[in-house]
C-alpha cells in the first residue's frame, strides 16, 4: 500500500506542478488542482476496494498518515478557491478585514478541536484504534468536503486532512496579510518584484542556503522559500519541484549562477576601464 500510495502522491505533486505553470486564470489552475486531488482520492479509493491489510497498524498508517495526505490536498485548494472567489475588491484594509474574518474562523476551528489537535501533534497513539479503524467508523461523521463510505472512511481521518489542509491555508492568509502590509523598512519608492525565471529565483536561494549565507547555515530552505515570496511577490510553492528540474540538468546545472558571475564580472570590467587615466600620445 505504501508504494503504491508514494507513486501516487508523486503523480499528483507532478500533475499539480503542471497546472501551476499554466499560464491560465488563478480560479482556473484552482479548479484543476480541485479536480486532480479528487481523482487521485478516487484512484486510491479503488486500490483500496481490492486491498487487504495485514495489520491493524497498517490499516491504522493509511487512515491516519497515508490517505490525509491526499485529502488535505483537496480541502486546501477548496479553501484557496473559496478565497479567491469571494475576496472583496477594495482597499488594502478591506483586504485585509477580510483576512482576519478568515484567520478568525480558522482560530475557531482549532480551538472546537483542540483536544484531537493535540493528540495528533503530540504524536500520541493510545486511541488511533478507535480514531482510525473502520470497525469504529461513524456514519454521521461530518463529511461535508469530499463524502465517504464506511470502507473508505474513519471517524477522525477526514478530521485529521482538515486540521492539515487548515494549517497550509493559515499560512497562506498569513503571507497574504505580509503582503499588503509590508514593513515600512521594506518598502521603496519603485516596488521590488522578481521578474525573472521562477527556477533562477531557487537556483539562487537554495546556493545560498547550501553555503551557509543565513543564519550561519541554521536555516532550511522552506524558511528562505517562504521569506523571500513574500520579498519579491513571487509564488515558489513548487520549489522543490523546480530544484529538480535544475538538478537534472544534463549540461551545465548552474546556469543562473554562472549567467550571475557573467554579468558581474562584465561590470566590473566595464568599471575598471572607465577609471582608466587617459594617456598623453608620445610621438617618436
Amino acid at each position: 500500500m505504501k508504494q503504491f500510495s508514494d507513486r501516487l502522491y508523486y503523480a499528483l505533486e507532478t500533475e499539480l506542478y503542471a497546472v501551476s505553470l499554466k499560464a491560465t486564470a488563478e480560479c482556473q489552475r484552482l479548479k484543476e488542482a480541485i479536480a486532480l486531488s479528487k481523482k487521485a482520492m478516487a484512484i486510491l479509493k479503488k486500490y483500496l476496494n481490492g486491498y487487504f491489510f495485514g495489520t491493524m497498524e497498517e490499516e491504522i498508517e493509511f487512515f491516519k498518515c497515508i490517505k490525509p495526505r491526499f485529502y488535505s490536498k483537496y480541502i486546501y485548494y477548496v479553501n484557496i478557491y473559496n478565497y479567491e472567489i469571494k475576496k472583496p475588491v477594495g482597499t488594502e484594509a478591506i483586504l485585509n478585514d477580510f483576512i482576519r474574518t478568515q484567520l478568525a474562523d480558522l482560530n475557531n476551528f482549532f480551538e472546537q478541536n483542540q483536544a484531537f489537535y493535540q493528540y495528533y501533534r503530540s504524536g500520541s497513539t493510545h486511541l488511533d484504534r478507535c480514531y482510525f479503524t473502520r470497525e469504529n467508523f461513524d456514519a454521521f461523521a461530518e463529511l461535508d468536503d469530499f463524502h465517504g463510505d464506511e470502507s473508505f472512511s474513519t471517524s477522525h481521518d477526514y478530521k485529521i486532512s482538515k486540521l492539515i489542509a487548515n494549517e497550509q491555508f493559515q499560512e497562506f492568509l498569513v503571507l497574504k496579510s505580509k503582503v499588503i502590509n509590508q514593513d515600512s523598512t521594506l518598502k521603496t519608492d519603485v516596488p521590488i518584484k522578481w521578474t525573472g525565471n521562477q527556477s533562477d529565483l531557487v537556483e539562487l536561494l537554495y546556493a545560498l542556503v547550501e553555503s551557509g549565507s543565513f543564519n550561519n547555515g541554521d536555516i532550511q530552505i522552506k524558511s528562505v522559500i517562504s521569506y523571500f515570496q513574500n520579498i519579491v511577490q513571487v509564488d515558489l510553492k513548487y520549489y522543490y519541484h523546480k530544484f529538480t528540474d535544475i538538478s537534472n540538468r544534463k549540461k551545465e546545472r548552474t546556469v543562473f549562477l554562472d549567467k550571475l558571475k557573467a554579468s558581474l564580472i562584465r561590470k566590473m570590467d566595464s568599471k575598471n576601464e572607465l577609471k582608466k587615466p587617459e594617456l598623453k600620445r608620445i610621438r617618436f
